[in-house]
């Protein structure tokens, strides 16, 4: 099969260096990738909001199959052009149309949702920019901590938790008027705040089965303890040390089935992933968000631990041909570390020489999330720059793997 993946970060590197590994590849395209893919297909300077060029790429080469790693693609509708376009819909898509993705382009359609099909979540209550009196009197008559959600896609920054009531009028202030997040905040989402612990599970489904890939836990400060800043994400483990049989069941029956069931009740066409950000409290498991994709720096932990053909895997999903179960998994642990520019997730400097790669590939696998090529050198093109996923059955022993693996690089 001739493969077409969308994305450069991380993830798509993890992607990457999973397909290739299947012997069911023929050639696979990234679009735009980055330099550590090069060894796992070719690179292709393909922009995914141009359909037309997508379009002929595709039938030039062949494509039988098209993955998207990041969200964008998914929310403003390449899904559905592929569909409706005739000489594109025999390829297999894997990731939801416009409809399905707005579980995570609209946080006030995915709480509609979960409110619909009794999944547990916060309560809440959304307001539009006529609406801030409403939404300060809301405020007012709710204890904090105040949680706020930017409704669209804010690129992961669209969420603010304030402890002081004057602050959180303030903030919904800015978002409503001042348009902090742009249009993605003229709508905003007011949430009851989650006491517990957060994790995420992931499945593949067709809208109507599903295969439930390994969970994982993410950790998003900046500093050793969860001392610092929030980031995109600093690494990853998998399996998640505290989630249990008894737990794992309540996902399934009270999150994950009524998520798949409810789709096919709302005639919602969904072929790929769903990320659901899941929080254990002491009332139980609560569903934070969905996403409509795999996460970062999740899925390097996650492909790492499959042990089945991923070609084979998507393409039953393609063909709508799922039957429920659990994917073959590894016994090993698997923890990933990100090495970050100096000053992220503030300012830093960029385009800085990264050394050290090959020394430490053999500590652990590594996978190129912000770099470029210039002049036959990889250079920083971003603040989380490498990440490193080290695997073995004793966690302690896959977490200093990783974190030897990092001695190797120098500062950027």
């Amino acid at each position: 099969m001739n493969v077409l993946l969308f994305g450069s970060g991380g993830r798509e590197s993890a992607f990457a260096w999973k397909i290739a590994q299947s012997k069911l590849l023929n050639e696979l395209y990234i679009a735009p990738g980055n330099p550590g893919v090069k060894e796992y297909g070719k690179c292709v300077d393909l922009k995914w909001d141009n359909f037309s060029q997508v379009r002929d790429f595709c039938l030039i080469k062949s494509i039988d199959m098209v993955i998207v790693g990041p969200e964008d693609p998914l929310v403003y509708g390449l899904a559905d052009y592929f569909s409706d376009t005739k000489s594109l819909s025999d390829i297999y898509f894997i990731g939801p149309k416009k409809q399905g993705a707005k579980l995570e382009g609209s946080k006030d359609f995915s709480k509609k949702f979960m409110q619909r099909h009794d999944i547990p979540t916060a309560s809440y209550q959304t307001f539009g920019k006529k609406e801030l009196t409403e939404a300060v009197e809301y405020l007012k008559n709710t204890l904090g901590p105040y949680v706020l959600k930017a409704d669209g896609l804010a690129a992961g920054k669209g969420v603010v938790i304030h402890n002081d009531l004057n602050d959180a009028i303030n903030e919904i202030t800015e978002m409503l008027h001042g348009e902090k997040f742009g249009e993605a905040s003229s709508r905003v989402v007011v949430e009851e705040f989650l006491d517990g612990i957060e994790f995420s599970v992931f499945v593949l489904t067709d809208g109507h089965g599903y295969f439930l890939l390994p969970e994982a836990k993410d950790y998003k400060r900046i500093q050793n303890g969860d001392k610092g800043l929030n980031t995109g994400g600093m690494g990853a483990v998998s399996p998640v040390p505290f989630l249990t049989e008894s737990i794992l069941n309540e996902v399934k029956q009270k999150i994950i089935e009524p998520t798949i069931s409810g789709l096919s009740k709302d005639e919602i066409d969904y072929v790929g992933f769903v990320f659901f950000g899941l929080i254990h409290t002491k009332r139980g498991i609560k569903v934070i968000e969905y996403n409509c994709r795999m996460g970062d720096p999740e899925t390097e932990v996650v492909l790492a631990r499959i042990n089945e053909d991923i070609m084979g895997v998507l393409k039953q999903a393609g063909e709508k041909e799922i039957i429920t179960r659990s994917l073959k998994v590894k016994e090993e642990t698997a923890i990933a570390v990100m090495s970050v520019s100096k000053g992220y997730p503030g300012k830093y400097a960029d385009g800085i020489l990264v050394r050290g790669i090959e020394e430490a590939s053999k500590e652990a696998i590594i996978f190129q999330a912000g770099t470029r090529l210039e002049d036959n050198k990889i250079l920083t093109n971003g603040g989380r720059v490498l990440c490193a996923t080290a695997l073995d059955k004793d966690p302690s022993i896959a977490r200093e793997k990783a974190y030897k693996s990092l001695m190797f690089f120098n500062r950027f």
